[in-house]
């Protein structure tokens, strides 16, 4: 018996081994699988948000279904008022690509349920309620005839299903299950009716609730109907990439901050609390020089216009980057730091200081372990004088004042790779 039950657990003891080797095995094809799926997105950096729906005719914001309890067959009756006449998504792209974005993502359903395409699943959509058209088609039809990257942002949760308000309470599974199955058809639809669809960001999701959301069986069929799509982390896996919003902050995995422009994500004409072109740059260039990607959303009102202010905020940032571009697509965290004068970004063997307080007609950095062979002000053109000694350069001969509003830049080139040196403190 001793014999035979060593014989036994030698044999589970492989088998073990071997299932362990071929997981390992899978998640490393799966990991090299990804890396190769989202290098055009890391490279982009840059995308348009887009919220738009019903909520759009009420102008205060894509959550008043939920804040002002809004029952489901009043909220419908505001559906049938969402007539955009003017909808044309080749604008949309067209100003996407003039401020130099790279991915629009747009809301198909938002939290109310209400899908912006012809789903089978449901008779809350803006075929059967509405505008009788199927909106995301057209959406489609305009990203892939411009050859822009296209994303959809779906919703999980419902609020006009019953039971399912206030949000964020235990319910049972025979509240939940219906909810869940549609979510599960109208992924389904979305991922099979529209070309390709390069991106699927998620939302809505209860916080940590895999088993009733069937989050594994879920990013599965994604991922077999798009085998190239990107997918966020809100579904309850972690997804391809991170989505913190309305903040920067950096993670080891790939990341994307997203950010109203004022304080609102869905129309909100009102809402005057529009950020500074400056900020929106500093935004951006702050994520890229990070490692991350910065999507700014836009709100279209009912009609499918994006605000006047939005769009020409857009075309200042879309002048910045045709000079400044190089900045900020394929991005990363420079080795060589300039903290008292802004940020920096590493492209290449190619260094970029993103100056927020112009220093001057001298710009002192230090810790530098390369040998500067070149600077040039990116913003003009303007080559520079450089001085260096040891692990300290001054770069001389800038104009006294800056010579770009919102963001300057200096690119560094280097004898080889730039480095930083050891700080004694170290």
């Amino acid at each position: 018996m001793r014999e035979r039950g060593q014989v036994i657990r030698t044999k589970n003891a492989t088998r073990y081994l071997l299932v362990l080797l071929l997981t390992m095995l899978l998640f490393q094809s799966y990991g090299q699988d990804n890396a190769g799926r989202i290098k055009w997105w890391q490279d982009a950096r840059f995308g348009m948000f887009i919220h738009w729906g019903v909520y759009s005719t009420e102008g205060r914001g894509e959550w008043i279904m939920y804040q002002e309890h809004i029952p489901y067959p009043e909220y419908r009756n505001l559906a049938g008022n969402f007539q955009p006449k003017t909808y044309d998504p080749a604008k949309w792209v067209a100003l996407a690509k003039e401020a130099g974005m790279k991915y629009v993502v747009l809301t198909t359903r938002h939290h109310d349920g209400y899908c912006l395409f012809d789903s089978k699943v449901s008779d809350f959509t803006t075929v059967k309620v509405g505008p009788g058209r199927d909106l995301v088609a057209e959406f489609a039809t305009a990203c892939h005839k411009a050859g822009m990257k296209m994303g959809f942002y779906y919703s999980l949760t419902d609020w006009h299903f019953p039971g399912i308000l206030p949000q964020g309470y235990p319910r049972s599974p025979e509240i939940m299950n219906p909810m869940v199955q549609q979510a599960h058809d109208q992924v389904k639809e979305l991922l099979s009716n529209y070309g390709k669809v390069d991106i699927l960001w998620f939302d809505g999701m209860t916080p940590g609730d895999t088993t009733t959301w069937r989050s594994g069986e879920l990013i599965r069929m994604a991922r077999k109907l798009q085998p190239d799509i990107l997918i966020n982390d809100r579904a309850g896996t972690s997804g391809d990439f991170v989505t913190p919003e309305n903040v920067v902050a950096a993670n080891n995995k790939p990341w994307e901050s997203c950010y109203a422009m004022n304080r609102t994500w869905g129309y909100a004409p009102n809402d005057l609390n529009y950020k500074p072109v400056a900020e929106l740059i500093r935004l951006l260039t702050s994520c890229a020089s990070q490692g991350g990607n910065f999507l700014l959303n836009v709100s279209p009102d009912a009609n499918g216009e994006i605000p006047k202010q939005q769009a020409e905020s857009l075309q200042e940032i879309g002048k910045w980057m045709k000079v400044h571009g190089v900045t900020v697509y394929q991005a990363g965290p420079s080795p060589i730091v300039v903290a008292n004068l802004g940020f920096q970004c590493r492209v290449g063997d190619k260094v970029y200081l993103l100056i927020q307080r112009w220093p001057g007609s001298v710009l002192p950095f230090a810790w530098c372990g390369s040998v500067v062979k070149s600077a040039r002000i990116l913003t003009t053109g303007q080559p520079l004088q450089i001085e260096q000694k040891e692990d300290r350069v001054w770069l001389r001969g800038l104009p006294v004042n800056p010579p770009d509003p919102y963001m300057n830049v200096v690119e560094l080139s280097f004898d080889g790779a730039p480095k930083a040196s050891s700080p004694a403190y170290k």
